[in-house]
C-alpha cells in the first residue's frame, strides 16, 4: 500500500506545475499616408508590431484609401497594451477603420487595466477618418484608453468610437469593471475639446437615469472641421427619426454627436447612417461606410 502511494505522488502528471506570467501584448502601429503627384494618396510609412496588423483594401470610386486594422489575439485582457499612430500629410485623404469589433475580457484581480492609446495627426488641407468598430465589454473588463487627435491649419478629420455593455444576445452584462475612456483634439497646438467618461462601478452608473439608465451602448461621433456648424441642422434632423437616443451641438468648429440605445444592433444601424451621411456630406466620399463594416 505504502508503495502504491509512493508510486502515485510520484506518477507523471501529479508534480505541481510552478506558475508562470500571464502573458501580455504590447502591439505597436506606425502608419502614413502621402500626397502624390497623381492627386491621390498612397502609404507613407509603415512599422506593425504583433498583435497589430493592418490591411490594405481595394476602395470603391469617391473613397479615400484606406487601412483596416485589426488585433490578431482575438481580442484584449488586463495588462495587455497597444499604441497605434497615425497620421495623414498635407493634401492625403485617408480612412482608418477596424476589422471588427474589438473585445474587452475579464482581467484578473491583480492585472491591470488594458491600456490603448490612438494617436492621430492630420496635416493642413488633409481629410482623416477614424472609423473604429464597436468595443464590446466583458463583465470585469478594465479598459484605459486615449485618443488624441491633433490638426493643423485647415485639416478635417470624422471620427467614430462605440462602447457595448456585453453582448446581449449571448445573456451577458456588464456589471464591475472600469472603464477610463478620453478625447483630446487640438488644432495648431491648441486644445479646442477635451471630455472623459470615467466609473469604477458600471452596475451603480446604469442605475442612475441621469447617467446610463437602462442603455446597453453609446456612441460618439466627431467631425471637426471649418464647417461644422453649417451640418449642424442636418444632423438634428436625422437625430428626430432614428429609433436611439441622441443629441448632437458645435463646439470650437468641432460637431459632437452622443447616441445612446438599449440594443447595440440599434445603435450600429444609427452610427452607420450618420457617419455616411457626415462623410459624404463634409469629405466628399461615398454615402455609405466602408465596406468592412458591412460584411
Amino acid at each position: 500500500m505504502a508503495l502504491t502511494q509512493a508510486w502515485a505522488d510520484t506518477a507523471p502528471g501529479t508534480e505541481a506545475i510552478p506558475e508562470t506570467p500571464a502573458q501580455r501584448v504590447h502591439g505597436a502601429l506606425r502608419l502614413s499616408f502621402v500626397a502624390c503627384a497623381s492627386g491621390h494618396s498612397t502609404l507613407g510609412r509603415l512599422f506593425q508590431r504583433a498583435p497589430c496588423r493592418v490591411l490594405f483594401p481595394r476602395v470603391e470610386a469617391g473613397d479615400p484609401v484606406q487601412a483596416v486594422l485589426l488585433t490578431t489575439s482575438g481580442g484584449l485582457t488586463g495588462g495587455d497594451q497597444l499604441d497605434i499612430a497615425l497620421s495623414v500629410e498635407p493634401g492625403a485623404a485617408a480612412c482608418f477603420a477596424t476589422q471588427a469589433a474589438e473585445k474587452l475580457y475579464r482581467a484578473e484581480p491583480d492585472a491591470p487595466a488594458t491600456v490603448i492609446r490612438i494617436d492621430l495627426q492630420v496635416a493642413g488641407g488633409a481629410w482623416a477618418e477614424w472609423l473604429a468598430q464597436e468595443t464590446i465589454l466583458f463583465d470585469q473588463s478594465r479598459l484605459h484608453r486615449t485618443t488624441e487627435i491633433t490638426l493643423s491649419g485647415d485639416a478635417r478629420c470624422l471620427a467614430v468610437e462605440s462602447l457595448v455593455l456585453g453582448r446581449q444576445a449571448m445573456g451577458e452584462t456588464y456589471s464591475s469593471g472600469t472603464l477610463h475612456d478620453a478625447w483630446r483634439i487640438r488644432r495648431d497646438g491648441e486644445l479646442i475639446w477635451a471630455d472623459a467618461w470615467h466609473w469604477d462601478d458600471p452596475a451603480e452608473a446604469r442605475g442612475r437615469a441621469f447617467a446610463l439608465g437602462a442603455y446597453q451602448a453609446l456612441a460618439t461621433l466627431l467631425y471637426a472641421g471649418r464647417d461644422a456648424g453649417d451640418l449642424l441642422d442636418a444632423v438634428r434632423a436625422e437625430l428626430d427619426v432614428l429609433d436611439v437616443e441622441g443629441g448632437a451641438g458645435v463646439h470650437n468648429d468641432i460637431l459632437i454627436i452622443r447616441l445612446l440605445a438599449t440594443d447595440a444592433t440599434q445603435l450600429r444601424r444609427a452610427v452607420k447612417q450618420l457617419a455616411a451621411h457626415l462623410r459624404a456630406q463634409a469629405g466628399g466620399c461615398c454615402n455609405r461606410m466602408p465596406q468592412v463594416w458591412l460584411c
